[in-house]
């Protein structure tokens, strides 16, 4: 019996030991691309910088951290997220 124990003990810390892999290479393939975007609304200007799997996800990432902070209440924060950035650059 003492073995059959080993054995699944052995497959329980190698199916530990895949899945935390697992994680952090999902972790690292959403942060791989930042950038640094500026929103203008309603006569002020907020740059944040954010992180995604790709541009678009980045850059929107931004956009929102910008405009939660620039609009005030819902129905601003979409029209703010409807205006294109007023500059968007990588940041390494």
């Amino acid at each position: 019996m003492p073995k059959k124990s080993n054995h699944i003990r052995w497959i329980i810390a190698v199916a530990a030991i895949v899945f935390v892999g697992v994680l952090i290479y999902s972790s690292y393939q959403e942060t791989r691309t930042r950038y640094e975007v500026c929103m203008n609304f309603k006569g002020a200007t907020h740059c944040a910088t954010a992180a995604g799997a790709n541009h678009d996800q980045a850059v929107r990432s931004a956009q929102e951290i910008d405009c939660e902070l620039l609009a005030n209440g819902r129905d601003e924060n979409m029209v703010c997220l409807d205006q294109p950035p007023s500059s968007v650059r990588p940041v390494q």
